[in-house]
């Protein structure tokens, strides 16, 4: 059998990662309560560049690491963030929620004129104050989720948002950045995705 030369040990693997990371981006440019969340996030999408476009409030971190650590759940946009989460390493058996197939979600979309995504975030209501919110997926549900909380609506306590996409996730991630009042790590544009929300989550665990 052809054997190509590559790496196979994971604890190197990482090291490799990790190095050529810091030899690649500026992380001094960074908090230093941010820069573990930075590597995993250039780890997750396989690209330093993306870096240039991160956005964030003063207390961020803090914000999500405490709640985590006080048990809060964390509230998803889609199956794909919760599988990327490390629940193992959660601080507190934290739940964390998806209500995406819910079966009420269907109705409410269409009583929203909204997308499925948009309306799953409406039954995050009973969890939202203090949570910390991963979105990774769809613009519209951040979008309903700066809605709601413009509304008077329960605030989390850290919303990471990444949605993804060509119509909508810049502009979902650019009323984040300037609502207010919330604590919130972003990327601005149109790049994020799944693999980058739950990364975020398992940086502010300790995963690295």
């Amino acid at each position: 059998m052809k054997r190509y030369d590559y790496l196979r040990d994971p604890a190197a693997i990482y090291e490799r990662s990790f190095a050529l990371i810091a030899a690649e981006a500026d992380l001094a440019r960074f908090p230093q309560a941010l820069q573990t969340l930075v590597i995993r996030l250039a780890h997750a999408a396989g690209d330093t560049t993306i870096l240039g476009d991160l956005a964030w409030s003063q207390n961020a971190v803090t914000a999500g690491t405490q709640a985590l650590a006080g048990g809060a759940p964390i509230l998803v946009d889609s199956k794909m963030v919760a599988a990327g989460i490390i629940a193992g390493r959660l601080p507190a058996q934290n739940n964390i929620v998806c209500t995406l197939d819910d079966p009420r979600v269907a109705e409410l979309a269409r009583g929203l004129e909204t997308t499925r995504s948009a309306a799953a975030v409406e039954l995050w209501r009973p969890h939202l104050a203090g949570a910390v919110v991963a979105i990774g997926n769809a613009p519209t549900a951040l979008f309903h989720l700066l809605e709601m909380i413009a509304d008077g609506g329960p605030r989390p306590a850290l919303v990471l948002g990444f949605p993804v996409g060509f119509v909508g996730a810049a502009e979902a991630k650019a009323a984040l950045a300037e609502i207010g009042g919330i604590d919130f790590i972003t990327l601005r544009g149109r790049r994020g995705g799944s693999a980058l929300a739950a990364a975020a989550v398992n940086a502010l665990v300790g995963d690295a």
